[in-house]
């Protein structure tokens, strides 16, 4: 096996510990070219699409990205900004608020930001730290419920990344923070927020990102993990369970996906009565296509053709200062025993070897 290169090594550089924020992945521009890279990337992991590749890749070129680009493409027109895609704009800004607030704590962090699927890869953000000096790395997975769709898939490409590298650092991961008390409270903030500027609507629905039914029965834990943060999030803002609703959105193909389905939840809630629905999504650390598009403009769409009158999408965590320090605190935690502040190394040093010198002392007397 042929190894890449190594940085260049530089004797008496402090070493650090880097962080690495990884999000799904977003095509480069709303153009069907970039979508159909997007999607051959994305719907050729196999942690996505279940199928035997000898059956699925048939279908995946020959039907799919021939038809799926361009209209995808639409899609991601519709919700692009200036800056560019936005979850690419949101995830590097999480990684920049996270870097301000480690910075400001006087924390020996580098904090990148990476995708699954697209840029930058997430090869090129741990060749990055790596080459920044960090020995430790934390590869913090942006979803919140952990899936083998999803959070293994990222760990997939980390230990792919793994395999060629001379010298390893240490890495661990954060496996899910669906219950994190930092992170629900992050959700109840920005809920708050928009109750403040808006009002408080009549009904609360949480749409999750759909996986099929069958991971469920397979032992994957997305479902449960979608409805613990549901229950604790109710609880937070203190609301019944007639009063916040839980769906699954972005279905794809016509197997049975997670229920029930965020589309028919909108008609059935505006048909029983609810006027004023706010939408929010939990599981997406960043606004992008599935929640700017699918919930702000087509959910709108369909809950008040279904007879309701007012509909609002709350906007995800975002760079919201309370989920921003969540991630802080996700970071700690998960990091525990590497060294964080540069200024405790020698002292600590120092009190290790006195200790070391009275255990000397004690065992010769």
């Amino acid at each position: 096996m042929r190894y890449a290169p190594e940085p260049e090594h530089r004797h008496g550089r402090a070493t650090r510990t880097g962080v690495l924020l990884v999000n799904l992945g977003t095509p480069d521009a709303p153009t069907a070219p970039a979508v159909r890279r997007y999607l051959t990337q994305f719907l050729s992991d196999p942690r996505v699409v279940e199928i035997p590749a000898a059956l699925w890749k048939p279908i995946l070129h020959g039907i799919i990205l021939r038809v799926r680009p361009a209209k995808s493409a639409a899609k991601y027109a519709s919700i692009w900004t200036p800056e560019g895609s936005p979850l690419a704009v949101w995830t590097r800004r999480q990684a920049e608020e996270l870097q301000r607030l480690a910075d400001a704590a006087g924390e020996v962090l580098t904090v990148r930001h990476a995708m699954r699927y697209g840029q930058p890869s997430i090869a090129t953000g741990l060749d990055a730290l790596k080459a920044e000096g960090c020995e430790r790395i934390l590869v913090v997975p942006m979803y919140p419920q952990y899936s083998g769709t999803t959070t293994a898939s990222v760990m997939d490409d980390v230990h792919r990344w793994q395999l060629v590298q001379r010298t390893l650092p240490e890495i661990r991961w954060v496996r899910q923070h669906h219950d994190e008390p930092a992170y629900i409270d992050a959700l109840a903030a920005r809920v708050r927020d928009h109750w403040a500027r808006e009002g408080r609507g009549d009904h609360l629905l949480l749409s999750f990102h759909g996986v099929p039914e069958r991971t469920l029965h397979l032992g994957d834990p997305y479902h449960c993990h979608c409805y613990k943060t549901r229950r604790l999030l109710a609880e937070r803002l203190g609301l019944t369970a007639d009063q916040v609703s839980l769906s699954f959105q972005s279905r794809f193909g016509k197997a049975k996906w997670l229920e029930p389905y965020t589309e028919p939840t909108l008609q059935a809630l505006a048909k029983k009565g609810v006027r004023h629905l706010q939408v929010f999504c939990p599981g997406f650390a960043a606004d992008c296509l599935e929640t700017l598009e699918e919930i702000a403009i087509e959910g709108s769409h369909v809950f008040l053709q279904a007879g309701g009158q007012r509909f609002e999408h709350i906007p995800c965590l975002n760079d919201h200062p309370a989920w921003i320090a969540a991630l802080h605190a996700i970071v700690r935690r998960h990091s525990a025993g590497w060294p964080l502040q540069p200024a405790e190394l020698p002292r600590a040093a120092e009190r290790e070897a006195q200790r070391l010198q009275a255990l000397a002392l004690g065992a010769k007397q």
